[in-house]
Parts: structure tokens; C-alpha cells; sequence
């Protein structure tokens, strides 16, 4: 028995039941595109975002982390304080807020951020003072060497080594008339005899601008620079007053 087989592309297929005439198959395919606007739109939804609220914790947490780095960095540097009293008057007023510098005079070992390292020895300190030594004029608060439950504001007069005497409303260092400008002229007294203060090395001698109403080295001596927590620098209270306090500057100096 003979079997035969058409061959799709060698037999002809115009009269074919199945695939029907191919003119009239290719005929009515449509030459022109479809309209962009007749296809159907498609609209993706985006994915849902995971770990929002991990992230928004954790954006807190560094803000908050931050804001505690820069605060004890502050800390570290300025100190606020508010003046009790009229003790500074006419310069400082009773509720002034002040910014105070507490590392004026304060002198770092630079060899302490190399001594946790093991086998690095050194005999001597390397001292670093990042302002100067304490200058007349400068308005320091100190913890007084008397009792009391908070620091005191006074002003320099006297540094180390140098002769103070009070005499006729008037204050002479080494036998000459200190001129202040700050304060009314020949209202600084004492209230029993003074006899002249001659300065220890790492003292200094402090009055309050308000010579009639201070308790200052007139009573209790030279102070220790050591207890001087800082300079006064900034009053940020009352607004009106916002400003770097002025230092005090002496003509013959």
C-alpha cells in the first residue's frame, strides 16, 4: 500500500478547505498600526515600601543622638550663668544671663591623648593653653574661698606677683593708680584698715565693680586661679543687652 503526503510548501493550498484562499488570508491583514489611544491602559501599582517605620525610628534616633553630641560638646566649652546680686553693678545687672568660657585658663597635657598607647613614655608635660593666662580687666566667676552655695562674678584687678594697696577711694598696683573707667571714680573702701596685698604666684586679686557693695578680695584675699570656672564672655539676657562683653582696657598698660 502507497501512502502520500502533501507538501505545505509545494502543494497548492488556494482551494484548501483548511487554510481557505491565500490571497484572501494576507488581504485582510491590516497594513495601518492601531491606535495608541484604542489599546487598553495598563496601571501598575507600585510596592508597598517596607521598613518605613524602621526608618523614621531610626532618623529620630540619630537626630536625637546628635543633638546630644553637640549639647555636652557645648557643655564642654561654655557654661550659662545668672548674676545674683549688684555686686557687678553698673556693668552687670541682678538677673543677667551670662555665656562663660570655662576653658580660659585652663592648660591641657598634650601627651595624655598618647598615654593609653603602650611603651610610649615621656618625662616632662606638653602643655597647651588654647587662651591666655588670666589679664586685669577679665570678668571671671570663681568658687569663693568662704562658704557659699554658689560661684562669685568679680573682676580682675591684681595678677600674680604684683603689690595691691586700696588708698583714697582709689586702687594702686606696685604704687600706681590704676585708672577705671568702668566704675565712678574714688569709691573703692575698705571696711577696716587695708594694709597692701602682695599677689601670690597663682592668684589673683578680684573687686567687684560695685565697691561699696562686694564681698571680694577686700575680705577674703587673693583667690586661687585654679577656682576660677571660667571668663564671662556672652550676655544673651535681657535681649535688649545680647552682646560680647567688653574688656575692660587700661591706659598705661
Amino acid at each position: 500500500m502507497t501512502f502520500g503526503f502533501n507538501d505545505p510548501e509545494s502543494s497548492d493550498t488556494s482551494s484548501d478547505p483548511i487554510y481557505g484562499n491565500r490571497a484572501d488570508r494576507y488581504s485582510s491583514w491590516d497594513s495601518e498600526p492601531e491606535d495608541p489611544d484604542s489599546l487598553p491602559s495598563v496601571t501598575s501599582t507600585p510596592a508597598p515600601r517596607r521598613g518605613r517605620r524602621g526608618g523614621i525610628f531610626r532618623e529620630i534616633l540619630e537626630t536625637a543622638l546628635i543633638a546630644l553630641v553637640i549639647f555636652f560638646g557645648v557643655r564642654m566649652l561654655v557654661l550659662n550663668f545668672r548674676v545674683d546680686g549688684s555686686s557687678m553693678f553698673p556693668n552687670l545687672h541682678d538677673g543677667d544671663m551670662l555665656l562663660v568660657n570655662r576653658n580660659s585658663y585652663e592648660v591641657f597635657d598634650l601627651y595624655t591623648l598618647i598615654d593609653w598607647i603602650p611603651g610610649v613614655d615621656h618625662a616632662d608635660a606638653k602643655e597647651f593653653k588654647p587662651f591666655d593666662d588670666p589679664e586685669r580687666g577679665d570678668i571671671v566667676v570663681f568658687n569663693p574661698p568662704v562658704a557659699s552655695s554658689k560661684p562669685y562674678i568679680k573682676r580682675i584687678i591684681g595678677l600674680p606677683g604684683e603689690t595691691v594697696e586700696i588708698r583714697e577711694g582709689n586702687v594702686y598696683i606696685d604704687g600706681e593708680l590704676l585708672d577705671e573707667d568702668y566704675i565712678e571714680a574714688g569709691i573703692t573702701e575698705c571696711s577696716r584698715q587695708c594694709d597692701p596685698w602682695v599677689v601670690p604666684e597663682g592668684e589673683v586679686f578680684v573687686l567687684g565693680d560695685n565697691r561699696q557693695n562686694s564681698s571680694d578680695s577686700r575680705v577674703f584675699g587673693p583667690i586661687a586661679i585654679d577656682s576660677i570656672v571660667g571668663r564671662a564672655w556672652v550676655i544673651y539676657w535681657p535681649v535688649g543687652d545680647i552682646g560680647i562683653l567688653d574688656h575692660a582696657d587700661y591706659p598705661d598698660e
